[in-house]
C-alpha cells in the first residue's frame, strides 16, 4: 500500500508564489511604464530590431493577479532542430533584491522549457562595482585592468546575486574582464539631483575647453531625421576603420531600429548631428526609455576634428537628457584596459572626461536546461556561435 503525503505551504508563502505566463503587448508596456527603469533592450520594439529572433513578452504573476516582474524573451532557433536558445537582454525586469532568487528563476526556466528552449541567457540589472573617474585616472598604467583597481563602491545586492546564481549552476558569460553580447563595463553620468551647472563643472578642463572651442568655431548641433541615417552610417564606417573596430551592422539595421523604436514612442531613438560650414562632421544616436537615457553609437569624420564636433554633440545630448528628467546618462561600453598604450584605451579616456563613473555590471549568465540532450545542444550552439 502506498501513502500519498500532501503538504501545503504556509499562507504567507503561498501569497508570494509566482508563476510565469505570456503577457499581451498592452499589459507588458503598462508594467514597463510603471517600473520606469527597464533597459531599452527589454521594450517590445527591440524584438522588431532583432528580426532573426522570435519574441515573447512574459510576466511573473502573484496569486492576486498582480504582475510582479516582466521580460522580453528572444528565441533563436538552433539550425535543423525545433529547439531554441532563449535570451533576455538586460532582463528580466525583476526584484533582484529578493533573496529568494529561485522564486523568480525556477518558474522562468519551466516556462522557457515548455516553449522549446534548450538553454537560457539572462542579463540581471544590478551593478556589481563602481569606480569614480578620479580613481580610474589615477590607476592607469602598463598592463593595468579595471579589475586590478579597488572599487570606489561595491553593490552588496549585485555581489550577493552573483553568488546565488553561481551556486545554482549559472555561468557568467565572457571573460572575467569583458562581457559577451552586452558590455560588462559601462560608463554612466549621474543626472538626478544635479543642475546643468553641476554637469558642466563635472566635466574636466579638456572637455570644457573643447566644447567652448566648438561653439566659437561655429559648430551647430541639431536633431536629425531618418533621412540622415545614410550619412550617419557613412561616418560610422570611417570611424570603425580609424579606431580599429567593427560593429558588423548594416545601414538597414539602423533604419529598422530607428523606425521600430520611434513607432513605439516618438523620440525614443534620436539622431544628433554636428555640422560645420554646412557639412556633417559627427553623428551620434541616443535612446530614451522611462527615466533612463543611453548614448548608443557615435561616428565622426577624419577631417576638421580640431573643431571638436563630438564633444559638442555629447554636451548637447547630456543637456537634453537632463531636460527630459532622466536619472542618468549611460554612455554604454568602455574597455577593461587601463593601459594608455592600448588602442582601445582612447575610448575610456574620452568618456572619463565627462566626470561620470565606470560601472561593472553583473554581466550575462547562462544555463542549459536539464537533460543530456539539452546539454549537448547547448555545447553545439556555443560551437556554432564561435564559428560565425
Amino acid at each position: 500500500m502506498c501513502a500519498l503525503l500532501v503538504t501545503t505551504n504556509p499562507p504567507h508563502q503561498q501569497d508570494r508564489e509566482l508563476r510565469v505566463r505570456t503577457l499581451d503587448a498592452g499589459a507588458y508596456r503598462s508594467f514597463l511604464a510603471a517600473h520606469g527603469r527597464a533597459s531599452f533592450l527589454q521594450y517590445p520594439s527591440w524584438a522588431e530590431v532583432k528580426d532573426q529572433w522570435r519574441a515573447e513578452t512574459v510576466g511573473w504573476e502573484l496569486p492576486s493577479g498582480e504582475t510582479a516582474g516582466a521580460a522580453l524573451v528572444l528565441y533563436r532557433q538552433f539550425p535543423g532542430t525545433r529547439k531554441y536558445f532563449a535570451y533576455l537582454p538586460e532582463g528580466p525586469v525583476a526584484d533582484w533584491s529578493d533573496p529568494d532568487v529561485d522564486r523568480w528563476l525556477e518558474p522562468l526556466v519551466r516556462h522557457l522549457r515548455r516553449q522549446g528552449a534548450f538553454a537560457v541567457r539572462i542579463g540581471p540589472t544590478p551593478a556589481y562595482r563602481r569606480w569614480d573617474a578620479a580613481t580610474i585616472k589615477a590607476a592607469t598604467g602598463p598592463g593595468r585592468q579595471v579589475s586590478d583597481v579597488l572599487a570606489t563602491e561595491v553593490d552588496p545586492m549585485g555581489a550577493a546575486l552573483a553568488d546565488r546564481l553561481r551556486s545554482r549552476g549559472w555561468k557568467r558569460c565572457g571573460g572575467e574582464d569583458d562581457g559577451d553580447a552586452q558590455p560588462r563595463h559601462v560608463f554612466r553620468v549621474p543626472l538626478a539631483g544635479r543642475s546643468l551647472d553641476d554637469l558642466w563643472s563635472g566635466l574636466n578642463q579638456e572637455w570644457r575647453r573643447n566644447i567652448r572651442k566648438a561653439g566659437k568655431s561655429g559648430v551647430q548641433t541639431v536633431v536629425g531625421t531618418a533621412a540622415d541615417l545614410p550619412e550617419f552610417y557613412r561616418l560610422l564606417r570611417i570611424t570603425e576603420e580609424r579606431d580599429g573596430f567593427r560593429l558588423g551592422r548594416s545601414l538597414a539595421y539602423y533604419e529598422r531600429q530607428y523606425a521600430a523604436l520611434n513607432a513605439e514612442e516618438p523620440g525614443r531613438m534620436r539622431l544628433y548631428l554636428a555640422t560645420y560650414q554646412g557639412e556633417i562632421l559627427a553623428a551620434h544616436t541616443m535612446i530614451v526609455a522611462g527615466k533612463r537615457v543611453w548614448y548608443q553609437t557615435g561616428a565622426s569624420a577624419d577631417h576638421r576634428r580640431e573643431v571638436r564636433p563630438s564633444n559638442a554633440l555629447q554636451w548637447r545630448m547630456m543637456c537634453d537628457a537632463h531636460g527630459l528628467g532622466a536619472d542618468e546618462y549611460d554612455m554604454r561600453g568602455v574597455p577593461s584596459t587601463l593601459d594608455p598604450e592600448e588602442r582601445s584605451f582612447g575610448l575610456m579616456r574620452w568618456k572619463l572626461g565627462t566626470g561620470g563613473h565606470v560601472v561593472e555590471t553583473l554581466g550575462e549568465w547562462e544555463i542549459p536546461m536539464a537533460g543530456p540532450a539539452n546539454h549537448a545542444l547547448y555545447r553545439a550552439f556555443q560551437a556554432y556561435l564561435a564559428r560565425r
